[in-house]
């Protein structure tokens, strides 16, 4: 065999190498988080009958039949909460990513508030299933105005 031709045993962890590195590759591609973040469009009727019906019975008695909130919504009452803010452009539920959005009505907001921060907001984990989320979600968006939209939007990126 010539010096300059590679031994089977060469050949063999060349190749092992070269499938390991493969391997890696395809495990890194399929095991990184792949996930595009959470958008909850608001263009399908069904899903805003839906959603509709979801805000009327478990949303508007807090937070208004016409998404206004309660009044003086930014002053605490004398057991340290605050009173529903408003879901239409006047509030700050579209400061909000999509994501934050169903990650506060599955759990309440006191898990994303500071420490001590006490609410009335229900979880509804176990009440609401995730269809039934996203659908008041997009009801919800479906009545901020175009420039709000494209503002909460960019949360989303």
């Amino acid at each position: 065999m010539s010096p300059l031709t590679p031994s089977p045993r060469t050949i063999l962890l060349g190749l092992l190498s070269f499938l390991l590195a493969v391997l890696g590759a395809a495990a890194a591609w399929l095991f990184v988080d792949q996930a595009q973040p959470l958008r909850i469009p608001t263009d399908d009727p069904a899903v805003l009958e839906r959603g509709a019906a979801v805000y009327a019975e478990h949303c508007a008695a807090c937070h208004g039949p016409d998404l206004e909130g309660e009044p003086d919504w930014r002053v605490r009452r004398a057991d340290g909460t605050l009173p529903a803010p408003p879901h239409d452009e006047t509030g700050h539920t579209w400061h909000h990513s999509d994501e934050e959005l169903v990650a506060i009505t599955r759990h309440g907001i006191e898990p994303f508030a500071p420490e001590g921060y006490r609410s009335t907001m229900p979880a509804f984990d176990g009440v609401l299933d995730e269809a039934e989320i996203r659908a008041v979600i997009a009801y919800i968006k479906s009545h901020w105005p175009a420039e709000i939209r494209r503002l909460q939007e960019r949360l989303n990126e």
